[in-house]
């Protein structure tokens, strides 16, 4: 019986308006009290039926609930045969509700959006070649799949055959299609807007971006910040405490009235709707525009970051260099160069990937005993010699012999702005490579946004030489700009700032940057970086776009304000609603629940408000769009 009058909740709530109305027109039109006098007792019955089962269910959960108040104040009214109010109260409470759920749904809408997004099936490449349709559940990793004009790309891959256009504004935000050719990766959830494509499966199911969007996004919404906690504790001693407030002032003055409208108007509801709606808002904006922001706490420790310190490769710059400057040592190049392309080509890192480009073709051998040494480079026996490949750090450790010669050429290519890749053969210094990376498009006018918002200071902290990082930061206008830095030193450095009382924001994409991402007040991934390093962050810029960090620093500071309207609006409407019953001849129950209900639907809308935020006086640039780097083998 309790869930059946809960699932008519909205209809119980049609019939006691309806029989509110006839009430009125019988009492004012035609003039029969009798008429009147039930129609509004059958309202609140109808009213208070939905109430009270709520307020039931509560107490059973040792929970003293808003309804248990307006429940005691209809039952009060029913005493003092105030007919009028009770049906009055039920009816706008009921109401209220209904319209709350209403513009919730709408708030929700855009988290809803994405779950609608998701693939449900795929044309699978069969054994004879013809494709199938299956259900994107049993796609597995590495089969062809065909995507047809207008049909969402039903998991993450990578062209193997046909070109096309694809809609990524469901990861990325970005509304312009993307020109996709073999080789290109594309993600589940897209829409291919024409053309015809076969991908090879690379991730499925909840492995994917899009799967993974969706599991972060309902993490973020599932999880409380210490404002929401503070105000589920309030709530719970505020009630009985306005339950105890009526008792007393129904003891002092005997006036049974004066009780019960003090227990409609000390409704905190409005205060117990502000804060999540506000963190559903904002989460939801985030999440259509290209930003993954995991949880209310993120949103709320975000809004108050003053430091920002930046990876470089893949995250400053495009993560794509290559070779501008190089030096020999030695007659035997060509055989060196041969050494040096068989090792590099088990990396996928940036610099490895600049290396081969440089080299071309060339003979290869077989390569022994690889070993990456973290923040250096990489140590090989190739042809029965022993090859180290990295940074002056690993020179130094491997004891390399310099010349005066190439001491000066690692200035000159430091200053230059290089990132170098030195060669070694059997403890000896045979090349010298110096690699530039571009800053990535639109980045100096990203940071200065970032000043905007009031970020104070924008730090980078980089494997590379000094040199290199000194020229990005120059171009960039960074505050401070630190090189040599394996993770540790990173780390170590992140903890300082934060011991001189900064709250910071480390900006990264690679498994080196786990550590900082996890150990910094807010970590922020790149969302094509390695997937550690999303796990471990609070912020996701899907896509690598670095354009959508201002946005998202905005957006946490508009909810964490947002936040505080509804908390300082519900507070101040119940204050004037109790000051008003004590200082003022005018308030009664019906009008103080009007007011509260009010309330209710103010800190809702103030909360949508959110859904259309967007950064002031942002410019709109279509950046280029990047591969992540993996930083195993090289440093950032």
């Amino acid at each position: 019986m309790q869930h059946y009058i809960l699932s008519k909740k909205n209809q119980m709530t049609l019939i006691s308006g309806v029989l509110i109305g006839l009430g009125f027109f019988s009492h004012f039109i035609l003039e029969n009290v009798r008429i009147s006098e039930w129609s509004l007792i059958i309202a609140s019955i109808f009213g208070v039926a939905p109430i009270a089962i709520q307020a039931y269910q509560a107490i059973k959960v040792k929970v003293v609930s808003i309804d248990l108040l307006v429940t005691i104040a209809v039952i009060g009214a029913f005493l003092i045969q105030n007919y009028e109010e009770a049906a009055i109260v039920t009816f706008l409470f009921l109401f209220g509700h209904f319209l709350e759920q209403r513009t919730l749904n709408q708030t929700r809408s855009a988290i809803k959006e994405l779950t609608e997004m998701a693939p449900e099936s795929a044309l699978r490449q069969m054994e004879d070649g013809e494709f199938e349709e299956v259900d994107v559940e049993d796609v597995d990793e590495g089969e062809v799949l065909l995507v047809k004009t207008g049909a969402k790309v039903p998991v993450d891959g990578t062209i193997i055959s046909g070109e096309g256009h694809i809609n990524e504004a469901s990861i990325t935000g970005e509304s312009v299609p993307a020109n996709k050719t073999v080789g290109s990766e594309v993600f589940a959830g897209t829409i291919l807007e024409n053309g015809t494509i076969q991908i090879r499966a690379d991730r499925v199911g909840e492995d994917t971006t899009f799967g993974k969007i969706i599991e972060l996004v309902e993490e973020a919404q599932d999880s409380k910040s210490e404002a929401e906690r503070f105000i589920d504790r309030f709530a719970k001693y505020y009630t009985p405490i306005v339950l105890v407030l009526a008792f007393v002032v129904w003891v002092f003055s005997q006036n049974i009235e004066l009780a019960i409208t003090i227990l409609v108007l000390g409704c905190p509801g409005a205060l117990v709707i502000g804060v999540p709606v506000s963190n559903v808002a904002g989460i939801g904006n985030g999440a259509r525009n290209g930003v993954l922001l995991k949880g209310s706490e993120v949103i709320h420790d975000f809004s108050r970051v003053d430091t920002i310190v930046f990876d470089k490769t893949g995250t400053l710059t495009v993560g794509n260099p290559t070779v501008a400057e190089t030096e020999f040592y030695g007659k035997d190049s060509t055989e060196v160069l041969g050494y040096l392309a068989s090792v590099e080509r088990e990396s996928d890192h940036p610099l490895a990937k600049a290396v081969l480009q440089q080299i071309g073709e060339t003979t290869l051998s077989t390569v022994e005993g690889t070993e990456v040494v973290k923040g250096g480079g990489i140590v090989a026996n190739v042809n029965g010699h022993r090859l180290a490949i990295g940074n002056v750090a690993l020179m130094e450790k491997e004891h390399a012999v310099f010349s005066k010669k190439a001491q000066k050429d690692v200035e000159r290519f430091e200053k230059n702005g290089n990132s170098l890749v030195l060669t070694a053969v059997d403890g000896e210094l045979k090349i010298l490579m110096g690699i530039r990376d571009q800053v990535r498009l639109g980045v100096k006018e990203d940071l200065q946004e970032l000043k905007k918002l009031g970020v104070k200071n924008l730090v980078v902290l980089s494997g590379d030489n000094q040199g290199t990082v000194d020229a990005v930061a120059r171009e960039l206008g960074l505050t401070e700009a630190h090189g040599h830095m394996l993770p540790e030193d990173k780390s170590a450095h992140i903890e300082k700032l934060q011991r001189a009382g900064q709250i910071v924001a480390f900006v990264g994409d690679g498994v080196n940057d786990s550590p900082s991402l996890a150990l910094a007040d807010i970590g922020i991934a790149m969302g094509n970086g390695t997937d550690v390093a999303i796990e471990t962050s609070d912020v996701v810029l899907m896509n690598s776009d670095f354009s959508r960090l201002p946005h998202a620093l905005g957006l946490a500071k508009a909810t964490a304000l947002n936040m505080k309207q509804n908390i300082i609006i519900a507070v101040g409407v119940v204050l004037v609603l109790l000051a008003s019953v004590f200082f003022s001849e005018w308030m009664n129950m019906s009008i103080g629940m009007l007011v509260h209900e009010g309330s209710i639907l103010v800190v809702i809308f103030n909360g949508m408000r959110l859904l259309n935020y967007r950064l002031q006086g942002k410019r709109i640039l279509k950046k280029t769009k990047t591969n992540s780097t993996s930083e195993a083998a090289h440093t950032a």
